[in-house]
């Protein structure tokens, strides 16, 4: 699950540190060259320094050899006519001469200012990282998660964090690849909604539990009803069926087979009846006979969304569910992130269940549904089988994701 945009994701980590690495190293070659130069003038004149002025290095032998040399210099610079300066006189002034090539160097910030310990320890691995490097490296990002579905407007989210994160920041090179991933890992981690466990609620609650399936006509919301039916059933929790769908061929009879498989009761009327007046006769079943959870399947016909929508209004009023749970297919991306939207603007969706997710290589659903919504994924549909329906768990996503 997921490997595709795993593998562009550690890709676009790795690029980016190579990137920076090759941006704060980065220097003029006139300007490397000049400080070559400099230095190895200053030391050239340094070392001219220490071998002409520390005598106390000199046997007597060499010291009145070098007075012999040193005599005849002056004879040659007495008849040339010259100012003759003395010993003192030259060190002084190639101690100045020393100065002003430091105080260049300082200036052009080629040397600094006596760093303590610690700032010579760490002298040259951390920088800042400016806006301008964001930018260049978050387009590519930004292109990968628009690639896999991610919603603009969460990709501008994460955008936003990330900046927090980074913008400013003094980074260690060694430690860059690592700061980069943990700063996206933050970044989507807290997009993601942490969700509530359903089980719970319902035990929680004294009476019947009613729940609302929502969704578009291919989505899964039938064959994810029958999964949390058996899902309740493992948690010892009875439930009903109730075949609100009215409208879709053959969507009773598909409810009633797997009402058939699981031993659970289904409560269904007339095709073209009243969605509202079947969930209202199930909740009336499940209250006489004690039963824990009504599950109610839905129409889903958006290519008439207006009526639809109305329809939906209606069942809610009047069975006034516990829970209402929007089923969209993931594979289906930013489909179902706006299909989600619609509906929690209408009726106001508690919860969300992604189906078809084994098969989505492209999380973009999984990464901006809940964030667009402000509602938590519940579970996640990995497989054809009542069992597999998979409690949604932030860490694991975040681990398929390589992060």
């Amino acid at each position: 699950m997921f490997d595709s945009l795993k593998k562009k994701l550690a890709d676009w980590i790795k690029s980016s540190t190579d990137k920076v690495k090759e941006v704060f190293a980065e220097e003029k070659p006139d300007k490397k060259e000049k400080k070559k130069l400099k230095k190895q003038k200053l030391e050239k004149k340094s070392k001219i320094k220490k071998e002409k002025y520390q005598k106390k290095n000199l046997t007597k032998e060499a010291l009145e050899e070098q007075r012999k040399i040193s005599q005849e210099i002056v004879e040659d610079i007495k008849r040339e006519g010259l100012e003759i300066k003395s010993p003192e006189q030259r060190f002084e002034e190639l101690g100045k001469e020393e100065e002003e090539e430091k105080e260049e160097l300082k200036e052009e910030g080629e040397i600094e200012k006596k760093p303590g310990f610690f700032s010579r320890l760490f002298a040259g691995r951390k920088f800042k990282v400016t806006d301008e490097y964001f930018e260049e490296i978050f387009s590519s990002l930004e292109l990968i998660l628009l690639e896999n579905n991610v919603a603009l407007q969460a990709v501008e989210n994460i955008k936003e964090k990330l900046k927090k994160e980074l913008i400013g920041k003094e980074i260690d090179k060694d430690k860059l690849e690592e700061d980069i991933r943990n700063s996206l890992k933050r970044s989507i981690e807290e997009m993601l909604k942490e969700p509530f466990d359903l089980i719970e609620k319902i035990k929680e609650k004294q009476g019947t539990y009613v729940i609302v399936l929502f969704g578009i006509n291919g989505s899964g919301k039938t064959t994810t009803l029958a999964k949390l039916a058996n899902l309740f059933q493992k948690n010892k929790l009875s439930c009903v069926l109730a075949a609100a769908d009215t409208f879709r061929a053959a969507s009773i009879e598909q409810l009633q087979e797997h009402g058939k498989r699981l031993g659970v009761e289904v409560i269904k009327s007339q095709y073209n009846a009243d969605p509202a007046s079947v969930a209202f006769d199930a909740i009336k079943h499940a209250q006489a006979k004690a039963i824990k959870v009504v599950l109610i399947d839905t129409a889903g016909r958006m290519h008439t969304k207006d009526s639809l929508m109305k329809e939906m209004e209606k069942i809610v009023r009047v069975s006034k569910p516990d829970m209402k749970i929007f089923i969209g297919e993931s594979i289906t991306g930013n489909d179902a992130t706006e299909q989600a939207k619609i509906f929690n603007e209408v009726v106001g969706i508690d919860g969300i269940i992604l189906s078809k997710a084994d098969v989505d290589d492209k999380p973009g659903a999984v990464l901006s549904v809940s964030y667009i919504t402000g509602k938590p994924i519940l579970y996640l549909g990995i497989g054809q089988s009542y069992s597999d329906l998979e409690k949604f768990d932030k860490k694991k996503i975040i681990e398929r994701l390589g992060l």
